[in-house]
């Protein structure tokens, strides 16, 4: 049985992220003191009294609005009340009640979903601030008194959802869920493709670059298996983070290729692999993640005979770091070969968290060093005694040998190729570490 969720709404700038990482325990959403800054609806997940439920952020609700983005913001709370089995609204005692927060506690109404009103910025103990009664004029029963900052009063507004969370039946663990991460530079169709694969209007999408800002995750399941898609911020070169908020999104978005099983890294086929593409690709290529480079727009291409294939010349070339990552043309506005994703992304999840015996290890070994001496250095050989495997999610080799200096790269690299012509491993790095007869296992 899926977790209850609770959704936190309200206007702009009433401190709902803070109140939504305190309930959670971890910063994942971004907190700045200007309105806006929440966009799209994030998740996270929280446990109350025995109980696991997940929480989701919204952006914040302008009931009257000609503002393309507010409009958005409006819409993707609607579909998280839609989705909600609680539905935390948030005001502000600062600013006392407004005609906004009518406006808002009218669409909550409408919407029949339990509602928990919260009072936020209560932050001094001891005493009552007298204006917090005004909030009884919305309508929505006792209000709770919490401080985001501080914590104050977030049991006492858990209890209140507790009571409206569905009966428990025995859950089942997702575990075979593949956290499938889509990053790239902004404006390549992560946000298009996201919607795409999921039929709806799940992220924002503008053709504005830079208009995800946090990194969003989308739970989706077809025939083909369990999947939670994470939109990630479009990664700009760092000359061009200039502001606050883009800083924190580009931290969100190498947050969510660390949490990733697979990383789909997006290009734009009419700019073909920029610099900036290089570095993203770089980051998961780093970070050990199975990979895919996906080519959008292929749609918009002029195209004969030979033009994927020139491309796909390019692209190896380009990113000449990660030859073992298959590429993909698609069209996330047409939908062309999108559906063929789902088999690639299974494929190098299974290669990257392939285990391969010690013995068929090393008979791959002693048949490369017999084709190809190990090199030899002022007359001393190398000499390889045996390898194993001790890791997955990269696959992870260590090499016992005589003398860690005269392990060339050049025959590291060769002897990775030995592995992969003969495992496959393909989409996945590899991790080889040298050790020295009668070094320390660290």
């Amino acid at each position: 049985m899926p977790k209850p969720l609770i959704a936190i709404v309200g206007r702009p700038n009433v401190g709902k992220s803070m109140l939504f990482n305190k309930l959670i325990g971890q910063r994942l959403s971004i907190v700045e003191d200007t309105p806006g800054v929440t966009r799209d609806r994030i998740y996270g997940e929280g446990e109350w009294r025995g109980r696991k439920f997940r929480l989701v952020d919204t952006g914040g609700i302008e009931p009257s609005t000609d503002n393309q983005i507010l409009a958005f913001m409006r819409e993707q709370a609607q579909i998280a009340i839609d989705n909600a089995d609680v539905i935390v609204f948030v005001t502000d005692i600062k600013t006392g009640m407004t005609a906004s927060d009518q406006e808002v506690a009218g669409m909550l109404q409408r919407s029949r979903k339990p509602i928990v009103l919260a009072v936020n910025k209560m932050d001094a103990t001891g005493h009552m601030n007298p204006d917090f009664y005004e909030f009884y004029n919305l309508g929505l029963g006792d209000p709770v008194a919490v401080s985001a900052v501080h914590g104050h009063g977030t049991g006492d507004l858990l209890d209140e959802c507790f009571q409206y969370f569905p009966d428990e039946m025995e859950d089942e663990e997702d575990d075979d869920t593949i956290q499938v991460a889509i990053i790239g530079k902004p404006n390549v169709g992560k946000s298009s493709l996201t919607n795409r694969i999921l039929g709806e209007e799940r992220v924002i999408v503008s053709n504005v670059a830079g208009t995800t800002r946090d990194a969003i995750d989308s739970y989706f399941e077809n025939e083909h298996g369990k999947y939670n898609f994470i939109d990630t911020a479009g990664m700009r070169k760092k000359s061009k983070v200039d502001d606050n908020i883009e800083k924190y999104s580009v931290l969100r978005a190498t947050m969510a290729i660390d949490r990733s099983d697979v990383c789909l890294i997006m290009i734009d086929a009419n700019e073909g692999v920029t610099e900036q593409d290089t570095k993203v690709a770089g980051l998961a290529h780093e970070a050990g993640k199975a990979s895919i480079i996906v080519v959008n727009k292929w749609d918009a291409i002029e195209k004969d005979d030979k033009t994927m294939d020139r491309m796909r010349e390019e692209i190896r070339r380009d990113l000449s770091f990660m030859p073992y990552a298959p590429i993909l043309f698609i069209s996330a506005l047409t939908g062309q070969r999108v559906p063929r994703l789902f088999e690639l992304i299974n494929y190098v999840n299974d290669q990257s968290a392939m285990r391969i015996t010690t013995g068929m290890l090393n008979n791959v070994l002693s048949d490369a060093q017999t084709r190809v001496q190990p090199p030899s250095d002022k007359g001393k050989r190398l000499k390889i005694y045996y390898m194993t495997q001790v890791g997955v999610k990269p696959p992870h080799f260590v090499v016992f040998c005589n003398e860690k200096k005269l392990f060339h790269f050049s025959y590291r690299r060769y002897l990775e190729n030995q592995i992969r012509s003969v495992f496959g491993l393909e989409g996945t790095p590899i991790i080889m570490t040298v050790r020295q007869k009668g070094e320390d296992d660290k």
